[in-house]
């Protein structure tokens, strides 16, 4: 095994797990007729409200140009409303919003968290979320090396 191999090998599986849990996801999330991207956004806005499009902008893992496009939808299908505050449209939810997340929330909770708990211990969730943790700082700070 090459010096590169653990590290690639472990990249690949996170990647693989992601992908899985990903779609694994958007399915369940379908009997809410949510997708997992308009679900982040649903439960960042409930946690934060209110709070304007570039707040949200930065806790969701939409990119700033599929956001807009979201808030449009959400605000179509009655789950969200912006009032203009000053200069700044600020985002809440609506009760049709509050109530599709307290419905899906507890059942989305629960799916995520079986991913774990049917092969994890409480220990090794510990760990396992200690080291994607470090990980994820360090990656903030990680820089593409200059091209030769």
């Amino acid at each position: 095994m090459n010096d590169y191999t653990l590290g690639v090998l472990t990249w690949l599986r996170l990647v693989r797990f992601k992908n899985r849990s990903d779609q694994l996801t958007n399915d369940f999330l379908k009997r809410f007729d949510l997708t997992t991207a308009q679900f982040d956004v649903l439960m960042q806005i409930r946690t934060f409200q209110p709070l304007n499009q570039m707040e949200l902008a930065k806790k969701v893992t939409v990119t700033e140009g599929g956001i807009s496009r979201m808030l449009v939808r959400l605000e179509k299908e009655g789950y969200i409303e912006r009032k203009q505050d000053w200069k700044t449209k600020m985002i809440s939810l609506t009760e049709k919003g509050e109530a599709i997340m307290n419905e899906a929330f507890p059942a989305q909770l629960a799916f995520q968290t079986s991913f774990f708990d049917e092969v994890l211990s409480k220990d090794e969730q510990k760990t396992l979320l200690s080291l994607m943790s470090r990980l994820e700082k360090h990656s903030r700070n990680k820089q593409v090396p200059p091209q030769p």
